[in-house]
């Protein structure tokens, strides 16, 4: 059997020469990671506006016409600020992939965490685990899965990941690693 044609991947560690994807592989994962980061841009102010307008009525505190606006601000400088490093984090080799969109979605929680804050909402009670590993987001709001950003995150993010999962394997294997 034929060696797998190789190609030169820039690593941080300089030129890493890696056997090439199937290309059917590799469309597959393209398109799944662009429909991924289209729905983190359009599902992002919603988030934000959702987990502000929670927040506040937990507290007992029902949000104000300022109160949705500013959300909607935040909302719309998350998408701005956010879903373009989702979309570049996406586009990377699997394999310089430095982290996870899931870890990017998380850093979107100081926006309504601004918003709260102006506001007057007191921060809630979390666990240590918490506190320690997300000291930050004093309200809770870092999502553990896409879903909890919105539902219709679940299934692209999903399918990206499996997707990932698959190109990730397919590679090791032919490097001989698995």
């Amino acid at each position: 059997m034929a060696e797998a044609p190789r190609r030169p991947v820039g690593g941080q560690h300089g030129a890493v020469d890696r056997p090439t994807d199937d290309p059917a592989d590799a469309e597959a994962l393209a398109r799944h990671a662009a429909a991924l980061a289209a729905e983190v841009e359009r599902a992002l102010p919603g988030w934000v506006e959702r987990s502000v307008e929670r927040t506040m009525l937990a507290a007992g505190r029902p949000p104000t016409a300022a109160d949705r606006d500013a959300a909607a601000a935040a909302g719309r400088r998350a998408r701005d600020e956010v879903a373009p490093r989702v979309a570049a984090l996406l586009a990377l080799d699997v394999d310089e992939q430095p982290t996870g969109p899931l870890a990017l979605l998380r850093t979107a929680v100081v926006h309504p965490t601004a918003v709260l804050a102006a506001a007057g909402v007191p921060p809630v009670r979390r666990d240590r685990v918490a506190e320690r590993l997300l000291p930050d987001d004093v309200y809770d709001l870092a999502p553990a899965a896409f879903a909890d950003v919105a539902p219709e995150l679940h299934e692209p993010g999903l399918v990206w990941g499996a997707a990932k999962a698959h190109v990730v394997l397919a590679r090791r294997r032919r490097e001989g690693r698995r």
